[in-house]
């Protein structure tokens, strides 16, 4: 059965990150990940082990300012913010599907160590692996921090939005 098919509960897909800031590498994710659920909540991370830039209230609002300015998306999107264990926030939303995107050969190594820690936790969440494209695959939320600390342009990867929020970060 696919997204959408009779007899069948609604896929509720989670798509997880620190997104700080939010590239259009994780768009294109976003898209694609949208015409496979039913619904897909984009979920923010508040801690993590390196320092945001972005509070979490900023970058919540950055992923909300961007997918307002993609059209064709597949399902309705949600965007919200959390902390704690994954799987604990995906049963709190009602997903039964991780999205995650791979960008190279160290990201599977790293997203399958945590798929099946979280298929320990809770084997009733899969994990949908998506391919980024040869365009995206060396883009990444720390690049484009670096680039814009270092006064580079970064209209490339991001939205014209978060580049100038980027600039306002960075302005001495």
């Amino acid at each position: 059965m696919t997204a959408g098919s009779p007899g069948r509960a609604p896929l509720i897909a989670l798509y997880p990150g620190t997104f700080d800031p939010t590239t259009l590498g994780h768009m294109h994710l976003i898209r694609r990940a949208s015409r496979v659920a039913d619904r897909l909540v984009i979920s923010v991370f508040a801690g993590s082990r390196k320092k945001p830039l972005f509070s979490l209230e900023e970058r919540v609002a950055m992923v909300r300012a961007d997918i307002a300015l993609v059209e064709n998306m597949g399902c309705p999107i949600e965007v919200t913010g959390f902390s704690g264990l994954l799987v604990r926030h995906a049963r709190e939303v009602g997903a039964s599907c991780v999205v995650r995107g791979l960008r190279a050969v160290s990201d599977f190594e790293y997203e399958f160590k945590m798929t099946g820690m979280n298929a320990r936790l809770d084997p009733g969440i899969e994990t949908l692996f998506l391919a980024a494209p040869a365009r995206w695959q060396f883009v990444s939320s720390t690049f484009v921090r670096e680039i814009a600390s270092l006064g580079g342009d970064v209209s490339r990867f991001v939205t014209r939005a978060t580049a100038q929020r980027l600039a306002e970060k960075f302005r001495v």
